[in-house]
């Protein structure tokens, strides 16, 4: 066992390199282990597969391949067929009807040269014709998986035609061995009737009560109990057993249970996973390896035998290939797209190789027929990926519409159409419409905090407090539009290859869209949802083209720090075993093995960093330490504080920092930094640019603070050309507008409400970082809003941000610090902060 699956492990990884699916390295490694390759060392046979371990080997081989089937039967989604069923009827039975026909035809050269009279005709030509016209459904999925394929117009034809490619596969399966084990055609007729009747059985009564059985026990809502469990072990061991009996191979019976099986809940979903590793794991090499025992090609050794393994292959990839892409051209899809599914459909693997087997084990295929048709499904397996690569590259590549097989969608997101055109007015002076990422549970605290910071006003507002607004405080608040959307990463297990063709159904019943459609509701929010299941280097892209779809003005992503939130290493200040020493922030990107969230912190800010380095959308990085502004409390004053030093994503974090501030609940300190030449200066309290602050706290009275801006003047769109003088003359002409526009009278209300809670203020230091964090660690608890980048700003901070690693123990932080930037860096390594929002604006990289 140990050799079988270390052997498989090590092609798989070679393989996967260049996309091959896991299959062809399984395949090969039987065919390594078996009498072709390594057989021929002596006595490594009779040493590593005994001729008396090989019954228990085929007896847990065949025990694996009945679960391997099951699920197989669980994959079958009927919901696919309907959506699709007449393409599905009119590119599949032609196709497959070709390619049986194909197959009867070079099954007659074949009988006689290889087989001969103890074998009827009939027989070979049957499992000859279903050899030739089945699919391997399981790899096409993986293939699509692998390929990105699966939310791809091709991907919908290719799953949809899969399916009805296997069951009417099976089905002829089921026919071969029922003549084949008839002793006359009565027989035969009885054995298909028995299995009709059994199946229309298992379909409508046993589904039913399978159902109303799930309901009962709860597994609908919260995954299969350990009672169903074992009844629908029992249900799928009682089907393989009849099958057998009446004498159809106990793999059809497996399958069938596998389809009966409620789909409601995602019970089918939650059942693979619950079987899949250990199947494909286990039992699985051990089939390959059979097959490969089984399979010699050292026998392919003349030419002749060599022609008909080269017609074979030649035959079975023309027919398959041509019929397919000619039905699917007539269907209307491009030429180019109608190859890629042809090419997709000549996929063999591990569906033949059952095929094959049950003809070796009924004396109807010789050993040498055998290894002709094994190589020849690793051939075609091999080729499928290479040949839809060349037909079908990325650029070529037609997705389909939200709602698909990977992506979906509620609420009125679906009517949203990308619109360019600014939707800042005088009126509504900054963006309302956002895209809020939601990919962990872990993250949900931050994101609820976020979406609510964004929120003009708060969620309960008490008579006294709406007495105790100022006039210029009762403004027409802009309606929130909130596009939440939940990424869940796929990999190549079955399992999530199935959750992405159920996205309409998991849409209602993930828990963390529940809970953030919970608080849309409450907060009376104009909220979308959208699910997309996608592999993980393929997020970024997903983020940036639902921000698109949804025509956002700003994304929020959420980032918490793993050391902060994993509750096993936690530290109690009460127990005799706490170092009472202060916690690193950054610590988990420095830890190596001793921290299990190093590597999940280092892929997520590798996520975090393509988000801002490719969308053209403005981006918003929450960064939670571990509590919130929430955590005070919805009625608590909470306090922003934004250290401005320039650039065009320090210009954005302001606007950011105005917006927050229509909310009444939150005021701001805005400090304008610069360096001063002279070394080692103390760090002082910054001077206000137009009154104390105490005078700002007792009384907000309408035309102190209130530095309106002139209403054709949009701030964030300033721009003076992308040179590092153009943009110190951005940043000052922003500066000057605001302390200024106290004079002005044409100003919105929005705005005029939103400075009155700002206070404003200069200040010069040898070391602003230092003389920014100790002004934030004045006023706790306090959230800080900084700019990612400085890049055309006015100072590089690298040698100070050094320093103040240095001081936290969080040396070597260039992870931390591209994704970021060094003052974001500078303040989570202080950890003076409540939270850290860290804003870049759109069409700025900062690598």
């Amino acid at each position: 066992m140990g050799i079988i699956i270390m052997m498989g492990q090590l092609l798989s990884l070679g393989l996967g390199k260049i996309q091959q699916p896991k299959v062809v390295a399984e395949i090969l490694t039987g065919i390594i282990l078996g009498p072709t390759a390594m057989g021929r060392i002596p006595s490594f046979t009779q040493h590593i597969f005994p001729a008396p371990s090989l019954p228990y080997l085929s007896l847990v081989a065949n025990i694996g391949l009945c679960l391997f089937l099951f699920i197989v039967g669980l994959e079958i989604d009927a919901s696919v067929i309907k959506r699709n069923a007449r393409s599905s009827l009119l590119i599949s039975l032609p196709s497959m009807t070709l390619t049986f026909g194909l197959g009867a035809a070079i099954s007659v050269p074949l009988y006689h040269n290889f087989i001969g009279p103890p074998v009827k005709f009939t027989y070979f030509m049957l499992f000859t014709g279903v050899s030739f016209s089945i699919t391997a459904f399981p790899i096409l999925c993986r293939i699509l998986s692998t390929l990105k394929l699966l939310d791809t117009t091709v991907g919908v034809i290719v799953l949809s035609a899969g399916v009805c490619n296997d069951i009417i596969g099976w089905s002829l399966l089921a026919l071969a061995v029922a003549l084949v084990n008839a002793t006359s055609g009565l027989t035969a007729l009885w054995i298909l009737l028995t299995c009709v009747a059994f199946a229309v059985f298992l379909i409508f009564p046993v589904r039913m009560a399978l159902l109303r059985f799930a309901m009962l026990t709860g597994s609908t809502r919260n995954g299969p109990t350990m009672f169903f469990l074992t009844i629908t072990m029992i249900i799928l061991w009682a089907c393989a057993f009849f099958a057998d009996s009446v004498g159809v191979n106990p793999m059809f019976g497996a399958f069938l249970a596998g389809i009966v099986v409620p789909r409601e809940g995602g019970l089918a979903i939650s059942l693979t996973e619950k079987l899949e590793d250990m199947v494909t794991v286990v039992f699985l090499p051990l089939f390959f390896t059979l097959t490969g025992l089984n399979a010699n090609l050292g026998l392919l050794d003349n030419g002749i035998t060599w022609g008909f393994v080269i017609a074979i292959i030649c035959l079975d990839f023309a027919g398959k290939f041509s019929a397919y892409t000619i039905a699917v051209r007539i269907s209307g899809m491009s030429w180019r797209e109608s190859s890629t599914v042809g090419s997709l459909m000549s996929c063999k693997g591990l569906i033949e190789l059952i095929v094959l087997n049950i003809g070796l084990a009924a004396g109807i295929l010789t050993q040498t027929v055998f290894s002709m048709f094994v190589l020849e499904a690793l051939v075609l397996t091999f080729m499928t990926t290479p040949l839809v690569s060349v037909f079908y590259p990325p650029e070529r590549r037609v997705r389909t519409p939200v709602g698909g097989i990977s992506q979906a969608s509620t609420g009125e997101g679906d009517e949203v159409k990308c619109d360019c055109e600014c939707r800042i007015t005088e009126d509504q002076p900054w963006p309302s419409r956002f895209t809020v990422v939601l990919d962990k549970f872990d993250h949900m605290s931050g994101m609820l905090a976020a979406t609510q910071l964004i929120l003009p006003s708060p969620l309960v507002t008490t008579s006294r407090t709406i007495e105790s607004m100022c006039a210029s405080d009762r403004i027409q608040e802009p309606e929130i539009s909130v596009n939440a959307l939940r990424l869940i990463e796929m990999s190549d297990r079955t399992s999530d290859i199935m959750k992405s063709s159920a996205t309409d159904a998991l849409i209602h019943t993930d828990p963390i869209l529940g809970v953030f459609r919970t608080f849309g509701e409450l907060n009376d929010i104009s909220l979308s949802l959208s699910l997309s299941i996608v592999p993980y280097e393929d997020m970024p892209d997903i983020v940036a083209d639902q921000a698109k779809r949804h025509g956002s003005e700003l994304i929020l992503l959420p980032w918490l720090l793993p050391t902060s939130n994993s509750r096993e290493t936690r530290e109690d200040p009460f127990s005799p075993h706490s170092s009472g020493t202060e916690r690193n922030p950054l610590e988990v990107f420095i830890s190596g093995s001793k921290g299990t969230g190093n590597l999940a912190a280092v892929t997520h800010s590798q996520f975090v960093h393509k988000v801002f380095a490719d969308n053209k959308t403005d981006v918003a990085l929450f960064i939670d330490p571990g509590s919130s502004p929430s955590d005070t409390g919805l009625g608590s004053a909470r306090h922003v504080f934004f250290p401005f030093f320039g650039g065009p994503d320090d210009r954005l974090a302001l606007e950011f920092v105005v917006q927050l501030c229509a909310n009444p609940r939150i005021s701001a300190t805005v400090v304008h930094m610069s360096r001063s030449s002279a070394e080692g200066a103390a760090v002082e309290r910054p001077s206000l640019v137009h009154l104390e602050e105490k005078e700002i706290y007792k009384t907000q009275k309408p035309g102190y603070h209130e530095m309106p801006i002139p209403p054709t003047v949009v701030l964030p769109n300033v721009s003076y050309g992308p040179t590092h003088f153009g943009s110190e003359t951005a940043d000052s002409v922003i500066w000057m507008r605001y302390i200024n526009s106290h004079s002005l009278s044409n100003v919105s209300p929005s705005m005029r409400a939103a400075l009155s809670r700002i206070q404003f203020s200069e200040h010069s230091s040898s070391i602003p970082l230092h003389s920014a964090i100790q002004q934030a660690s004045a006023r706790k608890p306090v959230l800080v809003v900084v700019g990612r980048s400085q890049r055309l700003g006015w100072d590089d901070h690298t040698l100070e941000l050094e320093s103040i690693l240095k001081e936290r123990g969080s040396v070597g932080q260039e992870v931390v610090r591209r994704t970021i930037g060094d003052v974001a860096t500078a303040f989570v390594a202080s950890d003076c902060a409540t939270a850290v929002v860290v804003l870049q604006a759109a069409n700025v990289s900062a690598d």
